[in-house]
Formats: C-alpha cells, structure tokens, sequence
C-alpha cells in the first residue's frame, strides 16, 4: 500500500482490495444474523463484532508500519483524492458525528441542524482557503507551516501547544465513545472498554504512522457508513414501507409533530410535570436558605431512621432510610451544587415534551408574540447561527482534518480530495436527520404509554452501562411511563435505535461496530497530529535537528503512546457529553489556528509579532468564556456567583467572540510592527500564485 498513487496498475489492485474486504463484512453481518436465527448469544454476536473489526484494523497497522519519516508523516505524500476523501470522511466522522448528531437532533430538533450546516460549510472553506496551499507548502505538520511562515519559535511552539490543546480536547470524546460502544458490545466495564478501545487506536497508529492510519481510514469508512446507513433504511422500511429515509422523512416529522400535540394535552403527562414544578419550589427554598435547609434534611433523615430501627421495619427498609441518611451532603456547599443540578433537571422536565423543544420548531419563542417571547426568539436564532459560525471557522482550522492533505501527490489532487470528503461526509449526514426522526416516532409511540411492569429489556441494559445516559422513574406512580419520567442523553440514541425499533440484535451489534470504527479512525488521526507536532516542531526543530529519521520516527512512537494514556485517562473520568467536548475543540481551533493560517496565507503584511498576539488573544477570549459560563469548567475552576452570558450565547459558541478578536489583535499588531523578511513575502505570493498547479 505505499506504491505512488499515479500507478494505474497499482490503484486498480487497490480498488479490488477494498471491493474484497467490503463485500466480506457484509457477508460477516449476514453470517451473523442467521447465527442469531439459529440462537447465538448476543455476547458472542458483539464479541465477534470487536474482534473481526479491531483485528483487520491491526492487521493493516502491521502490514503498513514503517520508520520511514516521509511515510510515517505524510504516507508517502501518494494517497488517490478518493481514498484521501474517504478516509478524511472517517478521519471527520468521529463519535460525535457517529453517535452524537442523531441523538443531538432527537434532543433539539431544528436547533441541532446547526450542526449539519457548520460541519459541512466548513469544507467549502477548507477547499477555497486552506487545503490546496498547504498542500503546495509540502511540509509535514500544521506548526510547521506556522514556523516558517511567521519566522520564528514562537509560532511554531504556539502551533504545537494549539493543535495539543484541540487534538487532546477532542480525543478524549472520542476515547469516551470507544469505552462507551465497548461496555455495550462485550459487557465489560466502562473503563476497560475504554482501555481496550485504546489498545486498537494504538496498533494503527504506533506501527505506521500516517500511512497505516490512512489505509485503516479507508477501512472504518466502509464500516462505519454501512452501520449508519442499513439501521436508517430498516427503520424506514418498517415505519412507512419506503427504503428511502430522506423521503420518509417528511412524513415522519409530520406523524411525531401529531404526536407531540397528544402529549402535550396528555393528563399524566401534565401530572408529572406538576410535581416537578413542586420539586422546584422546593429546591429554589433549600437553596434561599442552605444552611437551614440542609439541617432539617439531616435531622429528618435521622429521625427516620430512629423512627424505623423503633418500630422493627423490615430490614430493607431501614437500609434504605440508612444509605439517604449517608447520602445527605457532609457540607453546605456540596449541598448547594447538588440542589443546583437538581433544579436544572427539575425545570427541564416541568416543562411540556421534557423540556425539548417541538421538532420541527425553527426557534424558541414566537417573533410576534409579546417581549418575553420576541426576546427567546432572538437569543435562540442569535445561538443558532453562532453556533454555525464557530462550526464552520473551526472545520477549517482542525489539525488533524487539514494533515490529511499533505498525503495526496498533488495540489490538483487536494482540492478534488476536499470533494471527495464532502460527498463522503453527506452520506451520513443527510440520513442523521431521518433517524433521530424515526426514532423519536418510536419512543413517542411505543414506550411512552407502555407499563413500567413491561419495559422493553434494552432500558434495564443500558441504565446498567451508565444511569446518566438512561434513566425512567414512575414519578407520579401511575405505573405508564410518561415522557417526562424518561431521561435520555444524546449519546445512546444511534446506538440503541435497533434495540429501541425491535431490530435483530445483530443490527445493534453492527451499529456499534460502525460507532466504534468512527472513534477509532479520528482517535487515531487525532494522536498522530499531536505526536507528529511534538517529535516534529519540538524535538527535531527545536532540540535535536540532527535527529536521525529512525530516531524521530521512534521518538514520535514514544509521545504518541504517552499521549494516548494521558487522554484515556481523561475519557475514564467522564468529564462531559461528547458533544460539548467536540464542540469546545471547534472553538477552541477556530479562535486561536484559523486567524493565523488564513491571514498567512492571504495577507503577506501579517508577522510574527500578529500572530503571536492574535492566537494568544483569540485564544484567551475564548477559554475565558467558556471557563466562566459552562457548568462543568465552572466546577472544574470552582467558580461560583451568577453565570453571565454575552449577549446571550452559550458557552458551546465561545469560539464566536475568540474569533474576530484574534482576527483583529493580529491585523493590528501586524500593521504596527515591522512587515515580515522580503523572503517571507514572496514565499506567500509563490503560494497563492504558482505557476504550474502541480
């Protein structure tokens, strides 16, 4: 597989490669499905889901592993645009498109097309601004563009620590999904699932660097597409007779909006709300008054307990009473986080449809309602396209998205790959939406209603993996689950849709074989950029330039697998949804990386000086924002007062704010210093305007 990629011969035996290996896992699946016909365990169906695909995936990391510099860092520079597109798509197509998309839309509705539209607008930048040049530039990593470009240390270790702080943000969402989909398909642990997911990362990408990471791409692509696209496609088929989802979809988002309006004016549905409103009057006077509050809870509870161990209850009883005695808060600040989170979660499901809003609501609020709607409608329209804007900005500025065009063997061929990538993205992208649709329609239709003395078996499975993730509780003991006694997080939707649709088994073991190739191919994308900008920018740049190819090689291996635990250990703790951690490295990129690439790019004026100040600004911006308005950072900085939120926009857009600071700091510092090495400037221009497009 490191043949160049102009060999005519050469690309034809590939194409029958992966002819062979696609039509062999759809036969796996097939022979899978008819072992579950003939009565094999759902353990063995996801058992040798993992194996069969981990093992190929080790299998190409074996045959493609090299310390040649070139091959390691960029494969040879002699990937095909297709193949290059394919396994960008994989490389693209992490846990958070795979799992978190569907389950996004199921949760928001309109809203979560932002989404689609930022992560695929941001292809159209990466084609127009960024790939071709950087291609033309011929270097091996992002900070090394910056290095020479700019012309010093300084933005290359600031290029190392960026791609460092995005890469490392967004692997560990990724490192997450992998111990999420393992616990679930083999039934082990969250946190050994997320440590075996680690051991298949690492085959890849220790053994071969870039090259066996691309041709692994390819692999998971294939995967991980037919896992999205063949659930969709049943589904459709079984709710509206029709195998074309995007058709069925109009059909379905006018059945859940039917739907929507029966539960509305549902009576337990109303019911249950009630007593939530109660919890929160409840919990707004514990936390008006803590310290009181949290006394008379310990003493009831002691009293309780008293009370029983009196009266001789029944042993099960008092062990309960015993454990909410040690479960009440030791302190009065642990008591006020708890009644915070608690009243979050109390608001949401007070409100009609557990707080979701309608699905095909464009907005919150009504812009010809009175001031208080007018003004919901405005902050949810102002979220929506600050969110699209940091999800575009930052698309184009991704580390790891933007090496995969150093690969290709020409600039020609970069920017063909970039269509390439987007046609391949599309694939699942237009299907995400008929999903979360579909199977939405199935929840609203068939569990919400049903007995809570005849739930469906995948409920009790996946409230054991995490209860945070699933959770039902008959809040108004009418023994029929109502929908706002139901907590489900985004995470779960595509991976239980088969199960939550009464699917065979063996589809949800394909699903999750699918999820697992989507984080594995970006995880491995992911540790290679940050190794490659550590043994590259720092250790043979800065430390050691006389390094040997074998030498930086290995020493590349080194950081990559301290890297890769240092994120794993990050992922056991569950710090946050995968969707805000993603979201977080789109800021995160797009206010301290994209100023710098595009402005060096297109603007030959910019220095060093610029682009030191702009990155550190953008930056600065944008880490203080979210460090002072998302719930989870506040607790991690122990932060506590009033949140307060500029102009209304979510911490998931701090990227909006970082962005044209870091644009400005570095206009205006480039225009009050002194313009860059005449050298420097004609290196742009020779850029921007070759002469032959090779």
């Amino acid at each position: 597989m490191s043949a160049s990629g102009s060999s005519l011969p050469w690309l034809r035996r590939l194409n029958r490669l992966y002819v062979m290996y696609t039509m062999a896992f759809i036969g796996l699946v097939a022979l899978l499905w008819l072992g579950e016909l003939w009565g094999l365990s759902r353990e063995w169906i996801g058992f040798i889901f993992l194996i069969t695909t981990i093992g190929v995936y080790a299998t190409i990391g074996v045959l493609c592993r090299t310390t040649d510099a070139n091959a390691y860092y960029v494969a040879d520079r002699s990937v095909p645009a297709a193949y290059n597109g394919m396994a960008t798509g994989a490389d693209w197509m992490s846990a958070a498109s795979f799992i978190g998309l569907s389950g996004t839309l199921y949760l928001t509705g309109y809203g979560g097309m932002a989404f689609i539209l930022g992560w695929t607008g941001g292809y159209c930048l990466v084609a127009l601004l960024l790939a071709p040049y950087l291609r033309k530039f011929a270097r091996f990593t992002i900070p090394d563009f910056l290095g020479a470009r700019y012309g010093t240390f300084a933005p290359r270790l600031l290029g190392v620590f960026g791609v460092i702080l995005v890469s490392f943000t967004y692997v560990v969402a990724q490192i997450y999904g992998v111990g999420l989909i393992a616990s679930r398909l083999v039934g082990v642990a969250f946190e050994l699932g997320v440590f075996l997911g680690l051991g298949g990362i690492l085959v890849c990408s220790f053994l071969g660097g870039m090259r066996a990471v691309t041709w692994t791409q390819v692999a998971q692509y294939i995967v991980l597409i037919i896992a999205f696209v063949v659930p969709v496609v049943w589904l459709s088929v079984q709710q509206t007779g029709n195998p074309v989802p995007q058709v069925s979809y109009r059909y379905q988002l006018a059945a859940v909006g039917a739907r929507e309006q029966v539960l509305i004016a549902d009576a337990g549905e109303q019911s249950v709300q009630a007593i939530f409103r109660q919890q929160v009057l409840d919990l707004e006077g514990k936390l008006a008054e803590p310290e009181k509050a949290l006394r008379l809870q310990r003493q009831a509870a002691e009293a309780l307990v008293a009370r029983q161990r009196a009266e001789g209850a029944e042993i099960n009883v008092q062990i309960l009473s015993e454990r909410a005695l040690a479960n009440t808060p030791r302190n009065v600040e642990d008591a006020e986080q708890r009644w915070r989170e608690a009243l979050v979660v109390a608001r949401q499901k007070a409100q009609p449809l557990n707080g979701m809003p309608r699905h095909a609501e464009p907005f919150a609020g009504d812009p010809d309602g009175d001031a208080s709607s007018r003004a919901s409608f405005e902050t949810s329209r102002l979220n929506f396209m600050a969110l699209v804007f940091c999800l575009v900005f930052g698309t184009a500025a991704l580390p790891h998205v933007l090496a995969r065009y150093y690969t290709t063997p020409s600039v020609r061929a970069a920017r063909q790959s970039v269509g390439w990538s987007l046609g391949f993205i599309l694939l699942l992208y237009l299907s995400a939406p008929a999903l979360a649709v579909m199977v939405k329609y199935e929840i609203f239709n068939n569990l919400v209603g049903s007995s809570f003395s005849d739930l469906p078996n995948w409920v009790a499975a996946w409230s054991k993996v995490d209860a945070s993730l699933l959770s039902v509780k008959d809040v108004n003991q009418d023994g029929l689950v109502q929908l706002n006694e139901l907590s489900i997080g985004s995470d779960i939707i595509v991976l239980a849709s088969a199960e939550i649709a009464g699917l065979p088994y063996v589809i949800s073991g394909l699903i999750a074989a699918g999820g697992l190739a989507a984080a594995l191919s970006t995880a491995d994308g992911l540790l290679l950029t940050m190794a490659n900008a550590l043994s590259h920018d720092v250790y043979y740049t800065l430390i050691d330039p006389k390094a040997s190819t074998a030498r930086r090689v290995t020493i590349s291996k080194m950081l990559l697998l301290v890297v890769a635990l240092a994120a794993a250990y990050v992922a056991a703790q569950k710090p946050a949804d995968i969707l805000f951690l993603v979201s977080a490295a789109f800021s995160l990129a797009a206010s301290m990386l994209f100023p710098a690439l595009t402005l060096g790019i297109f603007w030959k004026r910019a220095n060093a000086a610029g682009a030191i100040l702009g990155m550190l600004s953008g930056l600065g911006v944008t880490i203080y924002y979210m460090a002072t308005t998302q719930p989870w950072l506040r607790g991690v900085f122990n932060l506590t007062g009033p949140v307060e939120l500029w102009w209304g926009i979510e911490p998931i857009s701090a990227g909006v704010f970082g962005v044209p600071v870091g644009c400005a700091v570095l206009i205006l510092a480039s225009l009050m210093t002194p313009p860059p090495p005449v050298a420097v400037q004609r290196m742009v221009e020779s850029l921007r305007y070759p002469r032959q497009d090779t």
